[in-house]
């Protein structure tokens, strides 16, 4: 199993992944994930890091380094989408892709790194724990919604 940062190769593979993450939405257009990609490849330490057996995608998460203007300048980051495939789970593969994201993240100079997650599962939150996270924070969103006629 290599873990290793997505490559625009990956995108119908990831995008297929993703179903497993939020199963109700429509998969990302390969155009936009494509520029999206690129964008993010641009950000010094940023990656979708995914696990490839060798005939496909297992886990995935993105991670985002952010620059910062405290903790002398120190950048964080910041891990989304964070998914496995249902025939990989509780095989450990989760917990090393965390792990993957975050040694990128301190090689980046990061001093922490954080994550968000929208599960209100005990087992979800058991997994990030055993990960290595602590829930220390109280997180807050705003989403942008459409328009309502």
């Amino acid at each position: 199993m290599q873990i290793r940062p997505a490559t625009v190769a990956d995108l119908p593979a990831l995008t297929a992944l993703y179903a497993h993450l939020i199963p109700e939405e429509a998969p990302c257009d390969l155009t936009i994930a494509e520029a999206s990609l690129t964008q993010l490849m641009t950000w010094a330490g940023s990656a979708i890091l995914v696990a490839d057996d060798g005939a496909r995608l297992l886990a995935s998460c993105t991670l985002v380094v952010i620059p910062n203007l405290t903790r002398g300048g120190k950048p964080y980051g910041l891990i989304e989408n964070v998914v496995t495939h249902p025939d990989a789970r509780r095989t450990g593969l989760g917990r090393r892709i965390l792990h993957a994201a975050a040694e990128q993240a301190w090689a980046a100079g990061c001093y922490k790194v954080m994550l968000l997650t929208g599960a209100d599962r005990p087992d979800n939150h058991a997994f990030y724990k055993a990960s290595g996270f602590e829930q220390s924070k109280t997180g807050f969103q705003m989403r942008r919604h459409p328009k309502r006629p």
